[in-house]
């Protein structure tokens, strides 16, 4: 069991991402690939991107991506920008005694292979072959189906943020994950190596992730900025390319509550005032109080008061049917919001 412990200058600093974190959710992706967990959620990615990234391209990944284990820290550097090409190239940029120490970590774990012992060495182009083999693989297994994953991390954000509004500080953490116990002052991470995580007031970052699996998972090094990847409400569904996306909202969920409301409903899952939810609707803010207030009468989302103005933001019954999966499923109980901001 992993122990987090946390002190009353780190409970201040809790944040929650806003978006989902490319190199987290290649990495991440990476480990689903290679088992096959979760069928009704991935096996259909699986078959799309087995045949869209050559076996050698994908072998690179792999030998530096174990299925379950350490990977090393530089392929998800701790302050990664939220844009993929820029998060590449800061993983790109890591020192290189850095990248060679982690490799010599996970050759403990794993024989080191030709391709492993050349990147710890620095040769050649090493390092532009693994920006190569990343970015293939970014484009084939990521990318299109990134508004799909961006969508359900934010609405997961938006579900935290209601549960630290409404509950405090002690909901957001205490429901965080089925495999995460809050015990003030530790947050206690099963199924994690048995060790103790002091945060000494550096706070904390909590990463929704799509492709995280289970188990929270974290930052091997706890020099670096602690940082806990967990996984949001998995369901059929929260993959879905992006023209698959824009036939969803334009053809049958359109059909289904109106092109207007649909859409509205969309603004919703990053969460909006009325003002935002007009100009993403591209009405007028009396029709968009209209429109929210029927989405909310029929359990769709939320309103609340947020400062001057009112908040909008989508429930867990809104994301099964943006997500395409209406109530055919196994359906959980709503998961509580988040923050995105210092506590």
């Amino acid at each position: 069991m992993l122990r987090i412990h946390f002190t009353p200058r780190d409970l201040a600093r809790i944040t929650v991402s806003t978006q989902p974190a490319p190199l987290w959710e290649i990495l991440l992706s990476l480990h689903m690939l290679q088992h096959q967990d979760g069928r009704l959620v991935f096996e259909d990615w699986r078959r799309q991107v087995r045949t869209r990234v050559a076996p050698d391209q994908m072998r690179l990944l792999l030998e530096l991506s174990p299925a379950r284990g350490y990977s090393p820290d530089f392929l998800t550097p701790a302050e990664s920008p939220p844009d993929f090409e820029s998060a590449l190239e800061l993983m790109l940029s890591t020192p290189r005694q850095q990248i060679r120490d982690q490799l010599a970590l996970l050759s403990k774990y794993r024989p080191a292979s030709p391709w492993t012992r050349e990147l710890a060495r620095g040769e050649g182009d090493s390092l532009r072959k693994l920006g190569r083999a990343v970015r293939t693989y970014h484009d084939a297994a990521i990318a299109p189906y990134w508004k799909s994953i961006g969508t359900h991390v934010s609405a997961d954000h938006a579900h935290r943020g209601e549960a630290l509004a409404c509950h405090g500080v002690d909901r957001l953490l205490s429901t965080l994950h089925p495999r995460v116990r809050w015990a003030a002052p530790v947050l206690q991470v099963l199924d994690m190596n048995d060790r103790d995580l002091y945060l000494d007031g550096r706070g904390i970052e909590l990463q929704p992730s799509a492709f995280c699996w289970q188990v929270p998972t974290k930052l091997r090094d706890p020099e670096l900025k602690p940082i806990l990847v967990y996984p949001i409400h998995h369901a059929p569904g929260i993959l879905r390319q992006s023209s698959a996306e824009t036939a969803d909202s334009t053809g049958a969920l359109g059909s289904l509550l109106g092109a207007t409301r649909a859409a509205a409903l969309e603004a919703a899952a990053t969460g909006c005032t009325t003002t935002e939810l007009a100009k993403h609707c591209k009405i007028s803010p009396a029709a968009a109080s209209h429109q929210a207030t029927v989405l909310r009468e029929a359990g769709l989302i939320t309103t609340r008061r947020a400062g001057a103005s009112v908040r909008h933001e989508i429930t867990q019954l809104g994301i099964w049917l943006l997500s395409g999966h209406g109530s055919g499923g196994h359906r959980q109980s709503p998961r509580q919001k988040s923050v995105g901001q210092s506590l």
